[in-house]
């Protein structure tokens, strides 16, 4: 165990090396001038040529990548261009609201996703099986605006059941976690059909039906946990996914998470907030899909980390 953790961070680390250079390389080729954003359009070409100079933007390539490896080494994130606030106290102030709607998206998209999932198994070949399909399929490929907008107007402006937006209660979070969840829903109820009634035909299933075990308890005893692994990977990623931010769902409810912050950043070409947001995003993915990985075994005692 402890040899395939020092290998996976090892892995890990490398992976976020080449996410920040790649990241740097792209921002650095940008034809947008994150210094005529911090000057404004009537500054003359000395004080834009200060400014590049003061944030260092006039030194070459490999010299601005290699100031902000070392910065980042030391846990600094870099400073805001614009806001002129730490890029780490800025992500800091918006992760409470990303991880109280990632953690309800997920909750979400697990409790519709396996329950059609499984009933679609269940039902393999019928019409009520084709029918969950086509609904995963439909929900899959909606786009998040619109599905957003249809649950404010039904359950916020005609119902008046919810908030319209904004943030600080369980009433704002159950829109944004409702419309994340039906979004990915389809892949997990698709993914837990499949894996599903590959299960059911294992010879360990018949041998429980052939004792005479109740049907929900050969589902939810044997079945399932051994089902849902598949599920546990598809989770890691979806954690990586979310700490991103999900910009359109949370412009259209107002949600105060990293992807407003990374949307704000694009659009003033605050590059030190970019890179933070996208650094903090691949580390959540890296992370996620190792706890998914150590998870696994718990589940299924068959699985070996080596």
């Amino acid at each position: 165990m402890a040899a395939y953790l020092i290998r996976r961070l090892l892995v890990s680390a490398l992976i976020l090396l080449g996410v920040s250079f790649i990241t740097f390389v792209l921002l650095y080729v940008l034809p947008a001038d994150p210094v005529r954003q911090i000057a404004g359009r009537s500054a003359t070409a000395e004080t834009v040529e200060n400014i590049r100079r003061e944030l260092g933007l006039d030194r070459p390539f490999l010299i601005q990548y290699g100031r902000y490896l070392a910065g980042l080494v030391q846990g600094d994130l870099g400073r805001s261009y614009l806001q002129k606030t730490e890029v780490a106290e800025l992500i800091a102030s918006r992760l409470p609201a990303t991880l109280l709607l990632m953690l309800g998206a997920i909750a979400a998209e697990l409790a519709l996703g396996l329950t059609l999932g499984i009933v679609a198994a269940l039902k393999r070949g019928t019409m009520l099986d084709q029918t969950l399909m086509m609904t995963s399929f439909v929900t899959v490929s909606a786009p998040q605006f619109v599905v957003g907008l249809l649950l404010l107007y039904v359950f916020a402006v005609k119902l008046g059941w919810f908030p319209i937006g904004g943030y600080g209660s369980f009433a704002h979070l159950v829109l944004p976690a409702l419309t994340l969840g039906i979004l990915g829903s389809g892949w997990y109820s698709r993914m837990m059909r499949s894996s599903m009634i590959e299960v059911l035909r294992a010879d360990y299933v018949r041998t429980a039906r052939a004792k005479g075990l109740g049907r929900a308890r050969v589902v939810l005893g044997h079945a399932l946990p051994n089902a849902i692994l598949p599920i546990i990977a598809m989770i890691g990623i979806d954690i990586g996914i979310f700490m991103g931010g999900i910009v359109v769902v949370e412009s259209v409810f107002g949600w105060p998470g990293i992807g407003q912050l990374a949307w704000q950043a694009i659009q003033r070409v605050d590059i030190p907030i970019i890179m933070g947001v996208t650094l903090v995003s691949a580390f959540a993915i890296v992370l996620g899909n190792l706890l998914a990985d150590l998870v696994a075994p718990l589940i299924d005692p068959r699985i070996k980390l080596k």
